[in-house]
């Protein structure tokens, strides 16, 4: 059954580096923006005003039934700790997914990953439950669209410590990063098109880099001085489980399997149906530096 276009919206995880982005570009267009959040007067500090907000998280079913209740479609884009992974990405998703079968939506999309399927051997359990998050929203009936985006150059600050710029392994194959902004503009789009319902679509930018070459452009423009170090997958493993109590190790994996991997996906069937992200890595540090002067 096609999907008519979404006017209240309900997104899950619009504190996260990428829900924000999604949720902005929705109530800019007009639609009625509900958020999910855990700590309400935290995320009206941080987005501010003319968005409802209900407390709870998907963990909560009550929380989640009301959030739902009068929307027409729901963005998911969950974050968890490895700990936490399978009972918010997993089960929370299936969560959202059966509440939003029951008020009868006409539309769920969800952030997954572009290499949550590919063959590579044993899944690391971030790939485990968000395919098992997929199923869920597949058996509840409801369109959907999935979204598979490469690497975003939003979380090129994250590799920065101190006057320190950290590259896991060597990331040697080229990527397309994409902007925040652009992939938040193809999730608004795909909500009001009854031909994105269903589909699953891979984002990447409009040029090839390698990461050290992104993050590199991105610390000459943001954070000038910052020297760019490779530092061994392996290596930061073992830092990491003696140092950092294992909080990086999701990120690890990721990078891992991005250097073994490569970019993987076609863009072709987004970019025609949504219209393609335009946002070069150049303009987006640009106007991150500009921002952070700004911010001065």
């Amino acid at each position: 059954m096609p999907a008519s276009p979404a006017s209240e919206v309900l997104v899950v995880g619009a504190t996260g580096l990428l829900g924000g982005p999604v949720a902005r570009r929705l109530r800019e267009e007009g639609n009625a923006v509900r958020l999910l959040v855990r700590d309400v007067a935290r995320a009206r500090d941080r987005l501010g005003e003319g968005f409802e907000y209900v407390a709870g998280s998907v963990t909560d079913g009550e929380a989640v039934d009301r959030a739902l209740a009068g929307c027409d479609a729901v963005h998911i884009s969950l974050g968890a700790e490895r700990a936490d992974i399978e009972e918010v990405e997993h089960r929370g998703t299936a969560t959202v997914a059966a509440a939003a079968a029951r008020h009868g939506l006409r539309r769920i999309s969800y952030l997954t990953g572009s290499l949550v399927h590919e063959p590579y051997g044993e899944p690391i359990p971030e790939h485990r439950a968000k395919r098992a998050a997929e199923r869920a929203i597949q058996d509840s009936g409801v369109p959907y669209t999935f979204f598979r985006p490469t690497y975003f150059m939003d979380t090129l600050p994250r590799h920065v410590q101190g006057r320190v710029a950290v590259l896991f392994g060597r990331q040697r194959g080229l990527l397309h990063p994409v902007a925040a902004q652009d992939y938040a503009r193809m999730v608004a789009a795909a909500l009001q098109l009854p031909a994105a319902a269903d589909r699953e679509f891979y984002v990447q930018g409009p040029e090839p880099m390698t990461l050290g070459e992104a993050l590199r452009r991105y610390c000459a423009s943001a954070v000038p001085g910052t020297r760019v170090i490779t530092v061994p997958v392996a290596v930061m493993r073992s830092v990491d489980r003696v140092a950092m109590g294992g909080r990086l190790r999701a990120s690890l994996e990721i990078m891992s399997l991005l250097s073994r991997l490569g970019e993987r996906g076609d863009p072709e069937p987004a970019n025609a149906l949504l219209g393609g992200p335009e946002t070069t890595v150049r303009a987006w540090c640009e106007r991150r530096a500009a921002d952070g002067n700004r911010r001065r």
